[in-house]
Parts: structure tokens; C-alpha cells; sequence
């Protein structure tokens, strides 16, 4: 998963590459309707001994048959060398693909994001021989969203607008409208939109105010992705309890052993079908984050039965990076 602000500003496009169409939209720059977009290799390097890589590349087919590269930079500060890459990148990819290439950097600071703003002009003064306009968010264009009806109307936009203003002085209500918003949407989703804010934020004041945030919704997100398994966990129980609380009263032919074998059926019916869906909780949360679980670590998690661990894995399954860290293995 993303692991610093500079990885969330152009990984976030990976993750959900229509992500780009809200952000022309705010540039105020027409583009094409798209009907595919596919993730590339970055790698552009034409001689090992420069490599040469930009952050995130895509391929966008769009209605008509054509299609456009969208070379997606992640700036973090003026960067004079930057500057004869961003031209080269597009260069590169002309020639290699015969795709038009579009470049978009992306700045967390607005100082930056006027710098990587500036058109690149190659050859003579008056009649330069190539010529690069970046297109560039940050905050001096990026729309602050702070109402949570919007933000769950686009939520990629609304992470977007949370890393971007990171340093802002509004960014508590931006972060608070983008926790309402995650609780619209499933939980598997909630996560990793979590996990992009805060890698986003870095390491500022901001950061703590969303941990804070997720600290009191995590039971939320939890609950969401345990309600499948726990109604499917109701029905086995109640099931069980019916099956032994018959069986119990063909044996002693009594209506209270009927009844005695109903309520421990389905008492302990509903153990198993909690401590089951806390598993499968642990599980999906692993896979979906991205952490290479073993067939014998796998078992060992959809076995357990013992509550107050799986409630122990669950939370760790937020932030784990491996399958010993969950399991509290030195």
C-alpha cells in the first residue's frame, strides 16, 4: 500500500484511474469522453545508464477509437532538473507509443505548483523548437470539500482534495466530511481510502486529526464488512439450535429439553457465527490490503474460535504489514 504523501498524489490515480476526469473538470480543461483507461509501465528508460521513471502513467481510450497517455508527476518542491524530464517523458512516449501525451503534476504546495505551472520552452528564444504546458493541481485549484453529501458523491475527489490541502487551515472539515462520506460506502473501500488519506497527510498536525477520525469509525467499517458473515451466522445458529433442540426432545420426550436444547443450539450457533465472520473480517481485510498470507496462517485464522483474539486481529489487520505483525509474532 502507499507509504508517503508523494506515493498517495499519483498512486490515488492507479487506484481509481477515473479519478482524472474530476480533476480536468476542476483545471476547467475539455477532454474526450473515456471509455477505458489501462495502467502502463512507467519505465522509460532507453539506456541503463539512465533510468528514467514517472510516477504514474496511463493509457485512456476514449469514444471514437483514439486514445491519450496521461503522465501523472507527484512534485514535492522546485526541482530545476525536473523540468528537462517532464520533456523528455512526453517525448519519449510520443515516439514510443505514437499516443498523444498529456502530462499532469500534481503539488501538495502552491508555490510548487505555480513553478511546475510555467511552460518549458526548448530551442530559440522566439521559436522554440519544442514547447511542454503542464497541467497542475494543487491547492490553488484543487475545490476544498468540506460537505459530506459531496464528498460521498465523488469520494476519490474528495481524498484528493484531503491530501492536497493537508497543510491547510480547513483541512479538519475536509477530513471530517470525507469520514461521514466513507461510511456511505463498503467497508473493503472505506479502508483503503483511509489508508490513502493518511499516507497522503504525511507527517503533519492533519495526520492526527484523521487518525483520531478513524479511531471512532473503525468499529463502523468493521461492523460493515462483518454483516454478511453475522446474519449468515444467525441463520446457521438458529438452525443448529432447532436440529439439537428436536433431537434433545425426541431423547427425553420432554418439552423442556426442547427448549433447553433450542437455547444452547442457538447460543452457541451464534459464537461460531461470530467468531467465523471475524475471521473471514481478518481474511478479507488482509487481501485486500495486500498482505501475503500463507495457507497455513490462513487456516490458523479461519479455524480460531476464540473471540477476544479474533477481535485482537481485527483491529491489527488495519495497519499489519505482515502476517507475524498480526499475529504478534517477534
Amino acid at each position: 500500500m502507499v507509504s508517503s504523501p508523494h506515493e498517495a498524489q499519483h498512486r490515488i490515480f492507479q487506484e481509481n484511474p477515473t479519478l482524472f476526469t474530476s480533476a480536468f473538470r476542476a483545471l476547467g480543461v475539455p477532454f474526450p469522453e473515456p471509455v477505458a483507461v489501462s495502467l502502463m509501465d512507467t519505465d522509460l528508460t532507453e539506456m541503463r545508464p539512465i533510468e528514467r521513471h514517472v510516477d504514474t502513467l496511463l493509457r485512456i481510450d476514449v469514444v471514437g477509437g483514439s486514445c491519450y497517455l496521461l503522465a501523472i508527476e507527484a512534485q514535492g518542491r522546485k526541482d530545476p532538473e525536473k523540468r528537462s524530464s517532464w520533456a523528455y517523458y512526453l517525448a519519449h512516449l510520443y515516439a514510443k507509443f505514437r499516443y498523444p501525451p498529456v502530462l499532469l503534476v500534481v503539488c501538495r504546495d502552491k508555490s510548487t505548483a505555480e513553478w511546475a505551472a510555467e511552460p518549458i520552452r526548448i530551442g530559440l528564444e522566439k521559436h522554440p523548437s519544442l514547447a511542454v504546458f503542464p497541467l497542475v493541481l494543487g491547492p490553488h485549484n484543487v475545490p476544498f470539500v468540506t460537505d459530506a453529501v459531496q464528498a460521498a458523491e465523488d469520494i476519490p475527489m474528495a481524498v484528493f482534495s484531503a491530501i492536497t490541502h493537508g497543510n491547510d487551515r480547513d483541512i479538519a472539515a475536509i477530513l471530517k466530511a470525507l469520514a461521514v462520506a466513507l461510511e456511505t460506502t463498503d467497508a473493503d473501500a472505506a479502508a483503503v481510502f483511509a489508508e490513502f488519506t493518511e499516507a497522503g497527510l504525511g507527517d503533519t498536525p492533519a495526520r492526527e486529526i484523521w487518525r483520531n477520525l478513524m479511531s471512532t469509525s473503525l468499529s463502523h467499517f468493521r461492523g460493515i464488512v462483518a454483516e454478511s458473515f453475522r446474519n449468515e451466522g444467525r441463520e446457521e445458529g438458529r438452525e443448529e439450535g432447532r436440529e439439537e433442540g428436536r433431537e434433545e426432545g425426541r431423547e427425553e420426550g420432554r418439552e423442556e429439553g426442547r427448549q433447553v436444547g433450542r437455547e444452547e443450539g442457538r447460543e452457541e450457533g451464534r459464537e461460531e457465527g461470530v467468531a467465523k465472520e471475524r475471521a473471514q473480517s481478518v481474511l478479507r481485510l488482509l487481501d485486500h490490503r495486500g498482505v501475503d498470507v500463507s495457507d497455513a496462517v490462513r487456516e490458523r485464522i479461519g479455524s480460531c474460535r476464540d473471540l477476544r483474539t479474533l477481535d485482537l486481529w481485527v483491529d491489527r489487520a488495519f495497519t499489519a504489514k505482515t502476517t507475524d505483525e498480526l499475529l504478534g509474532r517477534d
